[in-house]
């Protein structure tokens, strides 16, 4: 089998499965590993698919159509479950800190600290009832037209958002890149997002492996104003050595 025929294989399974496994497919096609690895390493360059450390994933859009709430406010992935669980180690007593209403942010609600006060600010109705049921939170809605996909991101909440200053906040997007910075799906959400890393202390992003490397529509910030960012096993060596070459300090969660 040639090279070109294998990789047309690969993309029929990658479109299929929505995710590859280089060690499966070299069975399956019985050549060595090393083989599938340069056929992904080629299809990555030609821009068909995203590589990860066991295989591949499918090439992300710019735009993202909104997220069935059954998906988003699940128990979420094992990737996303290891950096909440990381990222929630960095919630002091006293802090105040912003959660935002992405599927990352409904999992970190699961590992919570208990044993210290502090404050939540959110833009997610969702989030919002939840926090109401922690007596050691103080949770502060942002004000502004309700938006299911994005929560509150309209003029209003934004001037909210500038009379603030907090501790920590918690962003995450479609992608994050050395070339674009943190990005998401649509000019209102990074404007409301930049807004938010302009009055907060500490910047700390939440990304999964298939966001490392990946570029959305609107950016958000630079990599420059993020001062961590909290990704998984998965994520890409290169692009995460190119954002630490930045100064960002990158913490990988480790898998369970």
């Amino acid at each position: 089998m040639f090279a070109e025929e294998r990789q047309e294989l690969i993309r029929f399974r990658l479109k299929s499965l929505g995710r590859i496994f280089a060690k499966e497919l070299a069975e399956e096609f019985q050549v060595s590993i090393d083989t599938i690895r340069r056929d992904l390493t080629t299809m990555e360059e030609n821009g068909l698919l995203k590589r990860t450390h066991g295989g591949a994933v499918p090439l992300s859009k710019v735009r993202r159509f909104p997220i069935d709430d059954r998906i988003r406010y699940s128990e979420g992935t094992e990737h996303q479950n290891a950096v909440a669980k990381l990222a929630v180690s960095f919630i002091e007593d006293g802090d105040t800190i912003f959660v935002g209403g992405a599927s990352i942010h409904y999992v970190l609600l699961k590992y919570l600290p208990l044993d210290r006060n502090y404050t939540v600010i959110t833009n997610s109705l969702i989030i919002a009832e939840k926090l109401q049921h922690y007596n050691n939170i103080e949770t502060y809605i942002v004000c502004g037209k309700v938006k299911s996909e994005e929560g509150i991101v309209d003029p209003l909440a934004i001037e909210f958002i500038r009379t603030l200053r907090l501790d920590t906040a918690f962003l995450t997007g479609g992608g994050i890149s050395v070339k674009h910075g943190l990005s998401s799906s649509t000019p209102e959400g990074a404007i409301f997002q930049r807004t938010v890393a302009e009055v907060s202390r500490r910047i700390v992003c939440l990304a999964n492996f298939d966001k490392v490397g990946t570029e959305f529509f609107s950016k958000t910030i630079d990599l420059k104003d993020l001062d961590m960012l909290i990704t998984d096993w998965e994520a890409p060596d290169e692009e995460i050595a190119r954002i630490e070459q930045l100064g960002v300090k990158v913490l990988i969660a480790k898998e369970n």
